[in-house]
């Protein structure tokens, strides 16, 4: 009789041996991978688009202009205003137009420049100018920054203009000035208020606005065109030296202008 063995169940390993050999390529197969990236170099990112960074603009100010226009038609009332105020401590409420300041631009009728144009050429005919005023650094000795300006009308002459300024600056001392104080006496001799007055012609220039040039007369006017340029710090620091009660002492030899002493 033949013994019959059970049948007997055994795990094969089989499926075992697959996965370890799959497991094997995974690990070759990323090995690989590090070394081609390794030979390759260090991966580059791509570099950002740059954009030019736009300027920043240095925001700037709005040129100031005083417009004689405005001022006559009386339709700018802060522009009035500002001129009241800057005309009443020198009393010239009626002889000058405007007061400007040595940054600032005027406009009578169509034409408009700048007072630092005008400046520049005064500068330059006395012989003032210094190369740091061509970068507007410095400002010679004896000029300041505030100046009158009287537009010339047709029936002006520059006489007239400066006794109507010399008669504002009395009026505002409380001095009434005689509308004969400039006249001759009965020797022909000029009176005191005339060598004020012919002597006050250096200290003004006359300055045509459509031909942008400093003139010396005032013969040919036309309307809107020349004005009057007072330097209000030098013409006003020499009225007050002089004591109107002394007025007749002074004398002029056609350069200087001679005051009293101081008794």
């Amino acid at each position: 009789m033949t013994q019959q063995t059970s049948p007997t169940v055994k795990s094969s390993n089989k499926g075992k041996y697959l996965l370890l050999v799959g497991f094997c390529f995974v690990l070759i197969g990323v090995g690989l991978w590090f070394s081609l990236r390794k030979a390759e170099g260090p991966e580059t990112l791509p570099s950002p688009v740059l954009t030019p960074t736009a300027k920043k603009k240095t925001p700037t100010l709005p040129e100031k202009v005083i417009d004689y226009n405005k001022l006559q038609e009386n339709t700018d009332e802060a522009l009035t205003a500002l001129m009241e105020a800057r005309k009443t401590p020198y009393g010239v409420e009626n002889s000058i137009d405007m007061i400007v300041r040595s940054d600032e631009s005027i406009k009578v009728g169509e034409e408009t420049i700048q007072m630092k144009k005008i400046l520049d050429e005064v500068r330059f005919r006395l012989g003032e100018i210094v190369e740091s005023d061509l970068a507007g650094e410095s400002e010679p000795d004896g000029w300041e920054e505030v100046f009158g300006i009287h537009v010339v009308q047709s029936d002006e002459n520059i006489w007239d203009i400066h006794f109507n300024l010399l008669k504002d600056y009395y009026d505002h001392k409380g001095i009434q000035l005689s509308p004969l104080a400039d006249e001759p006496d009965r020797q022909g001799y000029s009176s005191g208020v005339g060598k004020i007055l012919k002597f006050s012609e250096n200290l003004v220039h006359i300055y045509n606005l459509r031909e942008r040039k400093l003139e010396s007369d005032l013969d040919q006017i036309y309307s809107l065109t020349k004005i009057v340029i007072y330097n209000m710090g030098r013409v006003f620091a020499l009225l007050d030296r002089i004591d109107y009660k002394d007025v007749n002492r002074i004398e002029f030899d056609g350069e200087t202008l001679w005051l009293p002493a101081v008794q």
